[in-house]
């Protein structure tokens, strides 16, 4: 915590009581977690929270933050030329002691690594965010053991763990953590509601979108195969909106694409910066995850957007949806149950405005930006309450 005689980045003099965190994160894509960070450091500043960046990869997270002048906090580089490459850690004391910086703020195992070592070069005491489990975090096993063995080892000497769901923190408390050094937060966005032309009828054509950054674990196979087994029955066409994670897996996408003959009724869109307007042209919210979900944020943008969300029961997913009432749940890899629910939805066997509705309200008391910043600010005063005794 730092007094009023600390600058900010237009020179001005912050809050006094603000605390000054810097986040450490990946930084080579602008997905759900990252818009998680993007937000944090939006809204923070409001909780008398200073929150910077530094990125151990170079790519889209820098861009984008880059692009909005410094009004989502600071972004610094600290790249790693591979994964165990731990100068990046004397980067970040060099930040640390030219910033003063009162804490550190990972988001990933290879950044869990970096803030362990970086914690015992400057003396501050970090926080780990988990996002997801990193056991099932992908579809590759050697690179889901490496990143848990990383993990575990860097939170030996971690503060205080962060979980965007009460999944994750069981989780984190059946490998051994402490109940009490777990703290929950649930993921928040804007109450970003774009104005729509028209809402969807039975009978009529209905734009599907799965929005995310895409990968093997996100289920776009699965949605692909609902789509084709939906196209008999219903007018219906799927947006896939987002990069994909490597072209390997784009041409495996295509691929099946024509295997299943729906070429037609796919439109790409790829990646986009404004998620809210992509909402706004879709009827429906698909997110067919496989496993690896912590809290996904694109189903919260799609609630905040009064859009209802067909997903699947994987970890936090079905903490901010109930089925038949924000949206409707199938089951993991399974396109006969995706297809099930969407069937549900495009008939008309769920009311379109109702969800609508209930998913906005559901967004309103439980998944703001500001309630995700306010609860993070109050786990970053609690922490260092308990290493810094002037701290109230």
């Amino acid at each position: 915590m730092r007094e009023n005689d600390v600058e900010n980045q237009d020179g001005g003099q912050l809050p006094i009581s603000t605390v000054r965190v810097l986040h450490l994160v990946n930084g080579e894509h602008f997905a759900g977690a990252e818009r998680v960070q993007s937000h944090l450091g939006r809204c923070l500043p409001q909780c008398s929270v200073q929150a910077d960046f530094a990125c151990v990869k170079p790519g889209q997270f820098a861009k984008t933050l880059t692009e909005h002048g410094g009004a989502w906090g600071a972004c610094y580089p600290a790249e790693m030329k591979n994964r165990f490459d731990l100068r990046a850690a004397w980067k970040i004391r060099h930040l640390v002691r030219r910033n003063r910086y009162d804490l550190l703020h990972a988001h990933t195992p290879r950044t869990a690594m970096i803030a362990a070592l970086a914690s015992r070069l400057t003396g501050l005491p970090w926080i780990y965010h988990v996002h997801s489990p990193a056991a099932r975090d992908s579809s590759n096993p050697l690179t889901n053991h490496v990143n848990a063995a990383v993990e575990r080892l860097s939170l030996h000497r971690c503060d205080h763990l962060i979980t965007v769901s009460e999944s994750l923190r069981l989780d984190c408390i059946r490998r051994g953590c402490r109940e009490e050094d777990v703290s929950v937060v649930h993921n928040g966005v804007p109450a970003i509601c774009p104005p729509r032309t028209t809402t969807p009828i039975v009978g009529g054509r209905w734009v599907l979108g799965m929005v995310a950054l895409m990968r093997p674990r996100k289920g776009l196979e699965v949605a692909l195969q609902a789509i084709a087994k939906l196209q008999d029955r219903h007018d219906v066409r799927l947006r896939i909106i987002g990069p994909y994670e490597t072209d390997a897996y784009r041409e495996s996408i295509e691929n099946l694409i024509a295997q299943l003959r729906i070429t037609g009724l796919i439109e790409r869109v790829g990646f986009t910066e404004n998620v809210p307007a992509e909402l706004a042209k879709l009827d429906a919210m698909v997110l067919p995850s496989l496993y690896g979900e912590g809290l996904p944020m694109v189903v919260l943008e799609a609630m905040a957007a009064g859009l209802p969300v067909v997903a699947t029961r994987v970890e936090g997913t079905p903490e901010a949806v109930t089925d038949g009432a924000q949206g409707l749940l199938a089951e993991p890899g399974d396109a006969e149950s995706l297809a099930g629910k969407l069937d549900e939805l495009i008939s008309g066997v769920h009311e379109w405005q109702q969800m609508s509705d209930a998913a906005k309200e559901r967004h309103e008391e439980a998944f703001s930006d500001l309630a995700m910043a306010t609860r993070t600010a109050d786990v970053y005063r609690k922490v260092l309450a308990n290493t810094i005794p002037t701290l109230r």
